[in-house]
């Protein structure tokens, strides 16, 4: 056993692992949450969201366009009725007038069946593409590091899965299909004028400017208001997760009346800011009308002159009438489409942002296989070589050490909260990637393993032992999810755990519910340690155990860790001294520091920190019979400190 201790002179005021509740730093993106995307994320994402429907979008566009063709005939039939059906009719000739009439109808049923066929398209691509967009941000969120999780809340995750997604969700089924729409017919409408008469297709686009003015003004103050909807809404929704999860100590402290008040806030400000973007788009309806009202008024004025002069058929004024017509009917639509589309922008732009993350411990390039283990040989040797390790947001928690942990013994990390166990096992897990230094598995760095290949090997229980909503074999079966369920109950039995599950209303098959709160939480520990014991990892990681637990309940989960740990390597995190009694070795570490290294025994024996511990225990347990606070200085529960 080797262990290389830093300079005990270095100045190490800021050697603190990060407050996991404190305040995020004010310069940190993604606490804030503004994560940064390369530019045109948001437009790319969009695109690779298209691309799988490829063939369904060039049979909705040429659906679109022959709907509109169909659409926009009928001010052209109009037309022809002034202009050469009615004076066929004054010579006694129906055919022109008839023919009209039933090619209007004609034009009528087949936009209805194309629009209808169109919309049953989009509904396909719409929906493929939310499908695929939730499935990535799930997908996504699972593979960034715990640095990221530890920064954004789950609650942010939740919002970007939810409320964004529901913006493009209206958009793509309420609003692009109508903008689309419109897009067509403004284009044909255009092209239609121009075809009637010049004249008349260069004053309605002219018109278009004011408008365009009107729409560009718009786009800039409600992109604003719609990103700030989105972060107010995203921070009720946190709000709201945060009291659920928390609903125990909200409830044991009666937080009720502090957290309607916070809640109260948020609230509000999201009112504030939705109804911002109410009165904007108001303010649009308003002088769009303006603008299509006079427009309108001007061209068939105009039109009138020139049909009075001669230079202009009756039948084209009133076609152009009702093309400009269409051209202004639509811009009531256009704001509330708008307001989707901003949304949805904003939204997109902050789903972007997410995916945008690059996970800290990145899959390796070439991974490589583990060295098999030779038969009989217990674990895998640990080797930290020339490790530190600093929080992005906070100084150096681990200055540069070496540890060596042979293969197939115990380990126990002792010391005051803050100290660095956590980050040193976290390190180990490869949850983190050292800032220099490698950390081995048998002489490979962690790095050049595949997440499946470094899970098979290494894996940590943690103190809080989260089970998932499911049954009891289900939770199980998680550390080998091919198992049988002779395999599982095989695993519960040697942890000790059978004889409570077959108990339960349903045995194995009982759902332990949220976080498994349908059993106690040393149940839930048994049930952890059989999905290790199924796991068969070479390396296990255990955050102290039974910190939380009764006596009866600590001794059925200290016999039930002595199983799991034997035979392979093993580092825990000890917070009472019972824990360290099974340990081979100690390692005391002070502010990120491993200050005293040994046997049990030896340091016991010795005048450190250690010993210091432990004689305090004994004393304590002779005057009062009660056990003295913690090895990381909280007041012990059960045997030990």
């Amino acid at each position: 056993m080797t262990t290389t201790l830093p300079d005990r002179d270095r100045d190490h005021d800021h050697d603190r692992e990060p407050a996991e509740d404190g305040p995020p730093a004010a310069s940190d993106p993604i606490a804030r949450d503004t994560l940064p995307a390369p530019r045109g994320a948001s437009r790319r994402l969009l695109g690779s969201l298209l691309r799988p429907h490829r063939g369904k979008v060039a049979l909705g566009a040429f659906l679109l366009l022959t709907q509109q063709a169909a659409v926009q005939a009928g001010p052209l039939l109009v037309a022809y009725a002034i202009d050469s059906g009615v004076p066929a009719v004054r010579d006694d000739d129906n055919g022109p007038l008839i023919a009209v009439a039933v090619a209007y109808v004609v034009c009528a049923l087949g936009a209805g069946l194309l629009r209808y066929t169109f919309i049953q398209a989009a509904a396909r691509i719409n929906q493929g593409m939310l499908l695929d967009l939730r499935g990535r941000i799930h997908r996504h969120a699972q593979a960034l590091s715990l640095d990221f999780h530890d920064r954004y809340t789950s609650g942010r995750l939740i919002s970007r899965a939810t409320s964004d997604v529901q913006s493009l969700r209206e958009l793509l089924n309420e609003g692009l299909q109508e903008l689309l729409v419109i897009l067509v017919s403004v284009v044909y409408i255009g092209a239609l004028l121009c075809y009637l008469d010049p004249g008349l297709g260069g004053a309605a686009l002219l018109s278009f400017v004011p408008l365009y003015l009107l729409v560009r003004g718009y786009r800039r103050r409600s992109a604003e208001r719609f990103g700030k909807r989105s972060t107010a809404i995203a921070s009720v929704i946190v709000q709201f997760a945060e009291t659920l999860n928390g609903i125990r100590p909200v409830k044991a402290f009666r937080r009720e009346e502090a957290n309607d008040a916070r809640f109260d806030r948020l609230n509000r400000h999201h009112g504030r800011v939705n109804a911002d973007t109410v009165l904007e788009m108001g303010r649009f309806i308003v002088l769009s009308r303006l603008v299509a009202a006079v427009a309108v008024a001007a061209i068939v004025l105009w039109g009138a002159q020139r049909v009075r002069s001669g230079d202009l058929e009756l039948g084209a004024l009133a076609a152009g009438a009702l093309y400009v017509r269409r051209l202004y009917d639509p811009m009531d639509r256009f704001a509330m489409i708008l307001n989707n589309y901003q949304s949805a922008v904003a939204s997109l732009e902050k789903i972007a942002g997410l995916l945008a993350q690059r996970p800290d411990v990145p899959e390796p390039e070439r991974p490589v296989q583990l060295p098999p283990r030779a038969a009989g040989r217990p674990g895998r040797e640990v080797v930290f070589e020339d490790v530190r390790f600093a929080y992005r947001t906070g100084g150096e928690v681990l200055p540069r050490f070496s540890l060596t942990l042979p293969a197939g013994r115990t380990a126990a990390l002792v010391g005051a909260t803050g100290a660095g166990k956590s980050t040193l096992a976290k390190l180990l897990a490869r949850f983190y990637d050292p800032t220099e230094g490698r950390v081995l598995l048998d002489g490979t760095d962690l790095r050049d393993l595949s997440t499946a290949e470094l899970r098979r090997g290494v894996v940590m229980v943690t103190q809080e032992a989260f089970l998932f909503s499911g049954t009891v074999a289900e939770n199980i079966a998680i550390g080998k999810p091919d198992a049988t369920r002779e395999e599982v109950e095989r695993a519960a039995k040697a942890i000790g755990a059978h004889d409570f599950i077959a108990s339960l209303p349903e045995g194995y098959d009982t759902d332990v519910r949220k976080r498994g709160g349908r059993i106690s939480a040393g149940q839930r520990q048994l049930v952890a340690f059989a999905r290790v014991l199924l796991a068969d990892p070479a390396v296990v990681i255990l955050d102290e155990a039974t910190s939380s637990l009764d006596i009866p309940g600590e001794k059925a989960v200290q016999d039930a860790m002595e199983t799991v740990l034997r035979g392979r390597t093993a580092v825990v995190i000890a917070h009472r001294l019972s824990t360290v009694e099974i340990a081979d070795r100690v390692l005391v570490m002070e502010s990120g520091r491993i200050v005293e290294d040994g046997t049990p025994a030896d340091l016991i024996a010795g005048t450190g920190r250690f010993s210091d511990l432990h004689r305090a225990w004994r004393e304590s347990l002779a005057r009062h019979g009660s056990p003295p606070p913690g090895l990381d200085g909280r007041a012990g529960r059960g045997r030990g400190c």
